[in-house]
């Protein structure tokens, strides 16, 4: 009923009803949450607008996580499908996954070496898009990532490796609490970060090409997990591992960079609380803006994505306000931000640690293929 009444709403509401978007109306369609929405018709439009004059910006969304991005995704497809001139929106704010699958059916622009942010991005996951090559046709607006979070009075040389970490967690039983694969990303991506560590895939389970029979020297790491598991308290998720250190029931676990900063910020975490990214590295997403083959303004939509991807922004609008690391490089942003900022954000994890070791998650087959492992061979 959701994804009937969100179609709806994005085909007969919110946008114009001839089908394309108005003349120098800019029309922007956002998976996400809501907050996605707000920052553009909020903070980015009047920038833009401002910028811009006789130029409307307004935002839509279509729901949070990958189903967000699926709708937009069968939006362009069966306007693709129906031989429609143009698109009905501008610029769309997806995920990795509907960003690639996009990309394959030549339903988007390849645009970003024409714009002057273009050049900013350094990080693998503005080119590869879960074993999909998206280079030029998408332009990240900021990444999440993942970190192990610790108190320092319990733990004042943190793990630097998975290898310190498998010691330091027989050392220490019940003092690591993640939430396995149940209750939120931060565990899953914890256990994606181990199969990097513990096998010899981690190029391909990145990158591809599926070949099923690569699981078939997955045992040894998976036997180790299961190992590993039997000295960890298990977290009842994402916000049950934060809790769990705030109380100092665990000493360390992996987290969402962004949710715990902003839960030290709103008060609800120790400020003495840190991060490390330790190697070789743990998975994080980004969200890209594109732009549709047939978008009705391109070079609008062109100039909207430069704006919301320049250092400026990025600092203000993303660093400040969400507490996510850029789309561009961080050395970029630096300039923009006062040092207080910067140390919050980048002082644990530093942008040589994202660049080195912020990993994309494995391509989908990989992904269900390690969870369906997890769930046979590492659970106790």
């Amino acid at each position: 009923m959701r994804r009937t009444l969100l179609a709806g709403l994005v085909a007969g509401v919110l946008l114009p009803a001839g089908g394309a978007a108005l003349a120098q109306e800019l029309t922007v369609i956002s998976a996400g949450d809501q907050n996605m929405v707000d920052y553009i018709n909020e903070y980015l439009a009047p920038k833009f607008e401002a910028d811009n004059p006789g130029v409307t910006v307004r935002a839509v969304g279509t729901g949070p996580g990958d189903a967000g991005s699926q709708l937009i995704y069968e939006r362009l497809a069966a306007q693709a499908g129906a031989g429609t001139a143009q698109a009905d929106f501008d610029v769309a704010v997806v995920h990795q996954k509907m960003a690639g699958q996009m990309v394959e059916e030549d339903l988007l622009a390849n645009y970003r070496d024409k714009i002057e942010t273009g050049s900013l991005v350094s990080r693998d996951t503005a080119d590869m898009a879960l074993g999909t090559d998206v280079r030029g046709f998408v332009m990240p607006m900021f990444h999440s990532q993942t970190a192990l979070a610790y108190n320092p009075t319990l733990v004042p040389n943190p793990s630097k490796d998975f290898n310190e970490l498998v010691a330091w967690v027989k050392e220490n039983p019940g003092q690591f609490g993640y939430n396995g694969i149940k209750g939120g990303m931060s565990g899953v991506a914890f256990v994606m970060g181990w199969m990097y560590a513990f096998t010899n895939d981690a190029q391909q389970l990145m990158n591809g090409p599926f070949d099923a029979s690569v699981s078939d020297d997955w045992d040894e790491a998976l036997e180790n997990l299961a190992e590993f598991n039997k000295n960890v308290t298990f977290t009842p998720g994402n916000a049950g591992t934060l809790d769990m250190l705030n109380r100092g029931e665990i000493a360390m676990g992996p987290v969402w960079v962004d949710m715990f900063y902003t839960w030290q910020s709103d008060g609800r975490l120790s400020p003495d609380l840190k991060l490390a990214l330790i190697g070789p590295g743990l998975p994080g997403q980004p969200m890209y803006y594109v732009v549709p083959e047939k978008a009705p303004n391109k070079d609008l939509a062109e100039k909207f994505v430069a704006l919301a991807t320049g250092p400026e922004v990025q600092a203000e609008g993303i660093v400040k306000r969400f507490n996510w690391y850029p789309g561009i490089d961080a050395e970029h942003v630096r300039p923009q931000l006062d040092q207080a900022t910067w140390d919050k954000l980048f002082v644990d994890v530093t942008p040589q640690d994202l660049a080195e070791k912020g990993k994309p998650f494995p391509i989908a087959p990989y992904f269900d293929q390690i969870l369906e492992a997890y769930e046979r061979q590492a659970t106790n």
